[in-house]
């Protein structure tokens, strides 16, 4: 089973630019998979190289707005690229300073939702999951720009979040309270079934039988 996942990884990572994650994951496979999974020089070079050109110049579209604040739109969505661009890279930490960043320059409802989905993909990466409740309850607040599907992801994290912290009633409520509109679209985070199956196990350790079954049962 392992080495099936680090054939899934290597794949999987083959197909962004995250260099170094693709390192670590050949070398955990150590030649167990044979000559087609091993260390692909040639490839690291080249997304190397091409990320480096990419920072360059998202350096460059970035300064000359720095200059002047009154462009605040471009200033924000020069430090997203940067978040994507580091994301990409497997540069989490650089990732979410760059997303953070977006927030002083957010002009709009929908702008700081983004920022704060951005901030909790990344935070969930990291196991940073003060982060991820923190932000995920400042977009809740933003009820203007909260469509289902956003709330529904918000839910997700915050399930997650009390999960890791074992808070499993609360994350058994933040399950129960995903829609089922959400179907594929946080598939970057969790899976919809696996959405199921936290909710269900994490009620059935903590509901009381009358909860679960107006909860569970009857719902």
């Amino acid at each position: 089973m392992q080495l099936e996942a680090l054939r899934m990884a290597y794949e999987e990572i083959k197909r962004g630019s995250d260099t170094v994650s693709f390192s670590d994951v050949v070398s955990k496979i150590d030649g167990r998979l044979g000559p087609d999974y091993g260390l692909d020089h040639v490839w690291i070079k080249s997304e190397d190289l091409r990320a480096e050109k990419k920072k360059n110049r998202l350096e460059n579209d970035l300064n000359p707005y720095m200059k002047n604040y009154t462009i605040k739109e471009s200033i924000r969505m020069g430090f997203t690229e940067f978040g994507d661009f580091y994301y990409s890279r497997g540069q989490l930490s650089d990732s979410l300073k760059s997303y953070s960043r977006t927030c002083d320059y957010s002009s709009t409802s929908n702008h700081i939702i983004h920022m704060c989905l951005n901030v909790i993909l990344v935070s969930i990466e990291m196991s940073q999951f003060v982060h991820v409740t923190t932000y995920a309850n400042k977009a809740k607040q933003i009820q203007d720009a909260l469509d289902p599907i956003t709330m529904s992801k918000l839910c997700c994290a915050l399930g997650l979040a009390h999960l890791e912290a074992k808070r499993y009633k609360l994350a058994a409520r933040m399950f129960l309270e995903v829609g089922q509109e959400l179907t594929n679209h946080y598939m970057e985070v969790i899976a919809p079934q696996d959405v199921a199956t936290y909710g269900g196990l994490c009620a059935l350790a903590s509901f009381e039988r009358a909860e679960l079954k107006a909860n569970m049962i009857n719902s």
